[in-house]
């Protein structure tokens, strides 16, 4: 292979485990907005000074520990609310690990290109695999300056880590920076501050099997009908028995409703959360619960109908469709997507251009959907493409891991598996052995529909190229056949054309049409033999 590295083995991905659906808290009096609002600033802070305990804790963390915070909480709201609040706090905290991790691991990445660019003498052209020197002496003195602060970062993140310690932010680092930049940010403080203090609520309750309707704390009728239990120091605001309070407002799931209600029914956990989306002045309620692991279907299953190759890029996925032997049928498909503006309209573009690969999918009859397995964690690292601004645009731009999530979710609704492949090498040889082959003048093909081709033939175990060398006998088929797209036990795969002699002499052919007798020849050669060739012994040669 000589250089080319080894490719990782296609796999199903698991389905999704977990489900939310959200409806509208709508007609609500001014009452209950203010006893949200009061229970909502009220859990905030709690969570806030729990939050702020774990993390002084560090690596010191124990059930003692945990149980000593749930202890201080409880008679500040209750039980149930105490445990909600201590759980969401050990998630976030887990979560600022795993982004201290990778924040460290995207330091070392960048300190090791920037050793090995300064390392080269000034203007050495680099390879294909690797960046060369920088262009010049003022260049490669920057670059220095950058090493060592890169080095200084590395050794505090390692430091912190290895202290156990994390900075989290509730309500967000974004929102948090965008006090600084009102104008740019088209906000005002009074704007910005209601924003930032609804983020910092705390309305959530945990799910127990076994209690009326899944839960205690946030309760929901089959009627829709909700109600929250207060807590102990707002319970002079409860309008129900049971320091319960309900509000005006009922709610009505249209999407998986009949699922959501047949869990409640059977006293089956279901967690819920209130927020305000103060964009819009709406409340709403989400519900959530966890499923059984869908079981992925055996690999073979899954390539037995053939399957759609999807090609992943900044603006657009690229689809092909292929027989299980891995030959294209049809046309390339492109499912474009915007991905400016707003996180809402990113998410929205990319639902959107999901919904439609996975219902074209579904008509054309296949039972899974190939993708590559992207990641760009070590790829978005300023120093190894060094100017190349755009490009790192381009690569930060691509939603792997939103598109993961969505994608799985998605298709598993709709009956289709995921094949995940090894993302190496197919743009270059989807294009090197695909690309013009299939190009006619009514079907343009681009880069990226080869790439779907090469993408899905990957993940029906097929190489990525066409046809294998022929047999070194003769060039013909005695050492094995040489196609890749048809085993030996496949009917039809060398088959003639039908035969045309069983019918009378012009009369039609087995499929009714006239066909054209042969024209006699005119060349001697193919003439009939009818004439005897006599020697005669008068001839004679001079």
């Amino acid at each position: 292979m000589g250089g080319v590295r080894k490719l990782a083995v296609p796999f199903v991905v698991p389905g999704p485990c977990g489900v939310a659906i959200r409806d509208r808290l709508k007609h609500l009096t001014p009452q209950d907005e203010k006893v949200l609002r009061t229970v909502g600033e009220h859990q905030g802070a709690l969570a806030s000074r729990d939050l702020k305990a774990r993390c002084a804790d560090g690596h010191d963390h124990s059930a003692e520990t945990w149980a000593s915070r749930k202890r201080e909480l409880t008679p500040l709201s209750s039980s149930r609310i105490a445990g909600a609040i201590t759980k969401a706090t050990h998630d976030q905290w887990a979560l600022a690990r795993r982004c201290q991790a990778a924040h460290i691991q995207s330091l070392t990445a960048g300190i090791k290109i920037l050793r090995h660019r300064l390392s080269l003498p000034v203007g050495e052209k680099g390879t294909k695999r690797a960046a060369g020197g920088y262009r010049s002496k003022g260049e490669w003195f920057r670059k220095s300056r950058r090493l060592a602060a890169l080095e200084a970062r590395h050794a505090a993140a390692v430091a912190q880590w290895q202290a156990g310690r994390v900075r989290v932010v509730r309500g967000g680092k974004r929102l948090l920076n965008t006090r600084h930049h009102l104008t740019q940010a088209q906000l005002t403080e009074e704007q910005w501050r209601q924003r930032w203090e609804a983020e910092r609520w705390f309305i959530a309750a945990d799910g127990e099997s076994g209690k009326r309707f899944g839960n205690e704390t946030i309760r929901v009728t089959p009627d829709g009908e909700v109600s929250i239990r207060l807590p102990a120091p707002l319970a002079h605001l409860a309008n129900a028995q049971h320091g319960r309070y309900i509000l005006t407002s009922t709610v009505a799931f249209a999407h998986r409703g009949v699922e959501w209600a047949d869990r409640i029914e059977a006293h089956r956990a279901v967690a819920y959360r209130i927020h305000l989306d103060t964009g819009r002045g709406r409340w709403y309620l989400t519900a959530s619960w966890q499923r059984p692991a869908v079981r992925t279907v055996p690999l073979e299953t899954a390539r037995a109908r053939g399957m759609v190759g999807v090609d992943t890029n900044a603006d657009h996925f690229a689809a092909y469709r292929l027989d299980r032997h891995g030959n294209p049928v049809g046309d390339p498909h492109r499912f474009p997507y915007d991905l400016t503006g707003s996180a809402g309209h990113r998410d929205a573009q990319i639902r959107h251009a999901l919904t439609r690969l996975i219902h074209w999918a579904r008509q054309a009859g296949v039972a899974a959907i190939g993708i590559e397995d992207l990641d760009f964690t070590t790829e978005k690292t300023r120093e190894k493409h060094g100017r190349r601004k755009r490009f790192r645009q381009l690569i930060s731009g691509i939603p792997t891991a939103k598109l993961k999530a969505r994608l799985v979710s998605m298709a598993a609704e709709h009956g289709l598996a995921i094949v995940a492949v090894d993302p190496a090498y197919t743009s270059l040889w989807g294009a090197q052995h695909w690309q013009k082959p299939l190009a006619t003048p009514h079907r343009k093909m681009s880069r990226h529909d080869a790439a779907s081709i090469a993408i899905g033939r990957r993940a029906l175990g097929h190489p990525v190229r066409r046809r294998t060398a022929p047999p070194p006998h003769d060039r013909s088929d005695r050492a094995g056949h040489r196609t890749v797209q048809a085993g030996p036990g496949h009917r039809g795969r060398e088959g003639t054309r039908p035969p045309t002699t069983d019918r009378p002499p012009g009369g039609p052919s087995p499929s009714g049409k006239r066909k054209r007798e042969p024209s006699a020849s005119n060349t001697v050669r193919d003439a009939p033999r009818t004439q005897q060739w006599v020697r005669d012994s008068l001839m004679r040669t001079g």
